[in-house]
């Protein structure tokens, strides 16, 4: 493709994102390319890259619009892109020549707002929220988390995520998954803390190699896979993935238990629970069972106090996973928080009934907010007595060697400090004999 015809395509994928403002925008790409299987690899990096940059600057690149008094719209939004990524003016009008397959040539009105764009610059009375990219409800509270360290951490939820993968323990080990991806061209690194982790920069075609394939290797970030590790799941325990999904975590319990004991994967959606199956075949499992969940179900309450461990995913915010999902940000409200504190503390509530006494309870989230993380934990102890906080250095250590990624009580992962998406964990004991946990009603 030409250069012009990749602007052209950039602002058609453009279009199609906002097109589907409640549809994650991997998907929307996804389909894009899907049905224009005539665009080359290198030509859909580039214009993959571009779209991820221009999700990641949204509000900057609309600020800048809004400052030069020009109309948003896909093509003057590629237009600030293209001058945040220095290209010149006179460049960018080339690009815009109406040649074949690119876009047509600027209006008066466009062309007016691209010679402010060059000359606005990078103002500094932009503000913090626009900045940093966020929702400005949302901003008091990142600061409150981070302190002085916000921009750091800010600056790396804009940076490309790496492709982090997951070897699977039932059919190879790390180094001999390692080896297998380095016979078809694809370099990896061990992750800097799982010790089932490896690491490839940028994105690579990693669903294509005969390693993915034959489940040798899934994709998984670091910071996942170290939830699955503080679980402690072990061959002939009691498991339960409350909150499933598409089964990733569950593929990595399933390891770890060498598939002997029971393990349970549960969800609300049999549309996740059935994309599972694929996945869990192809990596070897064969000790999982997967239970819908939802109004009515009595599966919980007759299998109160039954399993060792209980894992707690819990659907949040997602904050911790902007990087991957820079559309995101747009879309989250401030009532959607209120709304998921409010089924956290159910489905946390309900799923604590299932740990038998001496067993543990798991509680997870991709989310940086403290409601989420911290909050909920300590709100959940107060209201069952019967549970503890198990410190993050007491149980590290029956999993892993040496010391823990995070001081205090909890796991608590950020993509500037840890390199690894956003993630809390807090490890919950059952006390033996202690009383049933309150029902906190329907997950």
């Amino acid at each position: 493709m030409t250069p012009p015809a990749r602007v052209q395509a950039g602002i058609d994928l453009l279009e199609a994102t906002a097109a589907a403002p409640r549809a994650p925008a991997d998907s929307v790409a996804n389909s894009y390319f899907r049905a224009r299987r005539y665009i080359g690899g290198g030509d859909r990096r580039a214009i993959a890259d571009r779209h991820w940059a221009m999700l990641r600057n949204e509000a900057r690149l609309a600020w800048a619009l809004k400052r030069v008094r020009a109309p948003i719209t896909s093509r003057t939004l590629m237009l600030a892109q293209l001058v945040a990524e220095g290209t010149g003016a006179d460049a960018i009008a080339g690009l815009f020549s109406g040649a074949q397959h690119g876009p047509s040539p600027l209006a008066d009105a466009e062309r007016r707002a691209l010679h402010a764009l060059a000359e606005l610059g990078r103002d500094a009375a932009m503000p913090a929220e626009v900045r940093f990219g966020v929702p400005s409800w949302l901003l008091p509270r990142l600061e409150a988390r981070f302190g002085a360290a916000l921009e750091a951490e800010m600056a790396a939820m804009d940076a490309p995520a790496p492709t982090d993968l997951r070897a699977n323990l039932l059919k190879s080990t790390r180094e001999e998954a390692r080896a297998a991806l380095a016979a078809e061209g694809i370099e990896a690194e061990p992750t800097r803390f799982s010790p089932w982790g490896l690491r490839l920069e940028g994105r690579r075609p990693v669903t294509a190699t005969a390693a993915f394939r034959d489940g040798i290797v899934e994709i998984q970030d670091e910071g996942s896979q170290l939830i699955a590790l503080l679980v402690d799941a072990r061959p002939g325990m009691r498991v339960v993935d409350y909150c499933a999904g598409a089964a990733g975590k569950t593929l990595a319990l399933a390891a770890t238990m060498g598939n002997r004991g029971r393990l349970v994967a549960c969800d609300v959606s049999a549309q996740r629970l059935d994309a599972a199956v694929k996945r869990l075949r192809r990596a070897g499992v064969g000790n999982v069972e997967r239970r819908l969940l939802g109004p009515g179900e009595r599966w919980t309450k007759r299998s109160a106090e039954a399993f060792d461990r209980v894992l707690v995913d819990a659907p949040c915010t997602g904050t911790g996973t902007w990087r991957r999902n820079p559309d995101a940000r747009t879309r989250l409200r401030e009532e959607d928080l209120s709304e998921l504190v409010a089924k956290q503390a159910a489905i946390i509530d309900r799923a604590s009934r299932l740990v038998k006494p001496g067993g543990l309870l798991v509680y997870a989230t991709c989310s940086l907010l403290s409601e989420e993380n911290e909050a909920q934990v300590m709100a959940f102890c107060g209201r069952n007595g019967g549970f503890g906080v198990v410190p993050l250095e007491e149980a590290w250590k029956t999993v892993a060697d040496g010391v823990p990624p995070c001081d205090g009580n909890f796991l608590s992962l950020t993509p500037a400090r840890h390199g690894t998406d956003g993630f809390f964990a807090a490890v919950l004991r059952r006390s033996s004999g202690a009383p049933p946990p309150a029902d906190g009603g329907a997950a």
